[in-house]
């Protein structure tokens, strides 16, 4: 049975072009005119209770590029915490439409398979290749979408999780020394850094740090998902997020002194405090923060 499910989206809204009230489809086309409208995602806020997220456009860029969808299901142990983000490349056509396209497509593999009790292993990495598969359908004359991907599904003693690019999961908790990041960027100055050819101020201070090597998308060869797994040693708080915010807060700890004890209880309005932050430092990207306290609280 699903309990919540929430994302990011355009539906519901108000036509500019014709003014029919709740006019706007799923797939961002308006069922009066039929004319395609922006979809109003320059700061969404969604809170279903276990988790909650924050996505923003940040000061720079003209649009939200974001997306991302948050879920939670009860399976046959018990509840499960869902949360996809998606960052659209910019340099790629439709990263908007790219992103959000992505994260709904996920999420759906995701929620079926929690509720059947399925390995979230494998669930995952379904779902990351149920996005890119989606993401098929955008492919035109200007070339191929692509965005980066990362989902958590978080059980009562697991988590999981699975992405490509480099959006982010860190495990934030009271005690510094077990903050860490669960994910490992595939980028130029991962590898760069991975190799031994620079440090990581080094790395990120290159005009191509944030060159990506792995994303989702049509114009990828072969798709291969990373998925790993991490067991809380005790109360803490799973942060999912975009480079928006990343980049001004790379370190687990850091993070986690902005975060905490809050979150802890509060995670919608921590989020929306991180994503503050991140506007305050700049705002140089889109911003996307979901928190997921742990132990989850029954749903």
């Amino acid at each position: 049975m699903s309990t919540s499910t929430a994302e990011d989206s355009s539906g519901g809204q108000e036509c500019p072009e014709c003014a029919a009230p709740a006019a706007i489809g799923p797939d961002g086309y308006c069922q009066s005119c039929g004319r395609k409208v922006a979809p109003g995602r320059d700061h969404v806020e969604l809170d279903i209770g276990v988790l909650a997220g924050v996505s923003d456009r940040g000061l720079r860029h003209q649009r939200n590029e974001d997306a991302m969808a948050l879920a939670t299901e009860i399976g046959p142990h018990g509840t499960v915490a869902l949360a996809v983000v998606s960052d659209g490349v910019s340099s790629a056509p439709r990263p908007d439409e790219a992103s959000l396209i992505a994260v709904r497509a996920a999420m759906k593999v995701l929620q079926k398979s929690a509720r059947a009790g399925e390995d979230l292993v494998g669930a995952s990495a379904a779902a990351a290749n149920a996005g890119a598969q989606a993401l098929t359908e955008l492919v035109g004359h200007a070339g191929s979408p692509a965005a980066t991907y990362v989902s958590a599904a978080v059980s009562q003693d697991v988590v999981t999780v699975c992405w490509l690019g480099d959006s982010r999961a860190y495990w934030l908790a009271a005690d510094p020394a077990e903050c860490q990041r669960l994910t490992r960027d595939d980028s130029l100055a991962e590898e760069i850094v991975a190799a031994g050819l620079a440090s990581t101020e080094e790395a990120m201070a290159s005009p191509q740090a944030h060159v990506i090597t792995r994303w989702l998308g049509a114009d990828v060869p072969e798709l291969k998902p990373n998925v790993s797994q991490f067991a809380p040693p005790g109360p803490g708080v799973l942060l999912v997020c975009s480079d928006g915010l990343w980049n001004y807060r790379p370190e687990a700890a850091d993070l986690a002194a902005l975060a905490l004890p809050a979150a802890l209880t509060a995670p919608l309005p921590v989020a929306a405090g991180l994503v503050r932050f991140a506007v305050d430092q700049g705002g140089l990207d889109n911003i996307t923060v979901v928190l997921i306290p742990f132990p989850l609280r029954e749903a």
